[in-house]
Order: structure tokens, then sequence, then C-alpha cells
């Protein structure tokens, strides 16, 4: 099993401020990298994308903890199967928040995605800080 676990970002809102936000994946365009993504496309519970020079990508909502956790598996547009998770805690008013990939990639496959897939999830946590204090 292959974890890649983004940089943890406090986020100036709180938990029940970003959640929804999380929940409607017409948002996730935002914390994407602009410049290496496009065919965009997105219901509300289910996005797809193509990255430069790599796949597309398809992420469905796959349930979750209110206010806490954001579940999301890939689609069957994904070149593999894996899950994200969006972990979130509130401390003071702020928000911690990571992300965490789980996937069973074989050993070539993880070799040229791990170090991309950690800079697209750090984008996304920044992103996650930029659009929200």
């Amino acid at each position: 099993m292959t974890t890649i676990q983004s940089k943890t970002v406090a986020i100036a809102r709180r938990a029940d401020e970003l959640y929804p936000f999380l929940q409607d994946m017409n948002n996730f365009r935002q914390l994407l990298p602009q410049d290496r993504i496009s065919e965009w496309k997105s219901d509300g519970r289910s996005c797809s994308f193509k990255v430069q020079g790599a796949a597309t990508i398809g992420l469905t909502l796959d349930g979750g903890t209110p206010n806490s956790l954001v579940k999301m598996k890939s689609t069957d547009r994904s070149p593999f199967t894996f899950t994200l998770d969006v972990h979130l805690q509130e401390k003071d008013g702020r928000t911690e928040a990571y992300q965490l990939f789980q996937a069973d990639l074989n050993p070539l496959l993880k070799m040229m995605v791990e170090k991309p897939l950690k800079n697209l999830f750090d984008h996304i946590a920044d992103k996650m800080v930029a659009l929200h204090g």
C-alpha cells in the first residue's frame, strides 16, 4: 500500500466552514494547479480532470464525518484505484488540515507518481490556506 500525506496547514477558518466547501466537488477545481489541469468536469458529487503530461483523474465523494473528515475515492476514469481523505481538526477557531492518499501501486508506478502526487497534495493544502485565510 502506498500512502502519501500532504503537509499539514493551519487555516484561519472553523472546520464547520471548510467542510461544506470540501463536500462540493465543484469547489475542488479552485484547489488544483490551474496551469496543469484541463478537461475539468464536475457534477457537485464527483469530478474529473486531465493532469498535464499524465492521466485523467476521476474523484467522487465517499462519505466522511462532518467537520472532521472528507472521504473521496477514485472513479473508473482514473488509471488506478485510490482513496483521498481530507482530515480537519479545529483548534481555537482555526483548522489544521492535511490530505492522506492511499493506493495499491506496483513499485514502478509508485516511483513515477509519488513525487508529483506529493507536490499536488501540498499545492492543494497551500490553496486551502490561500482561499480561506
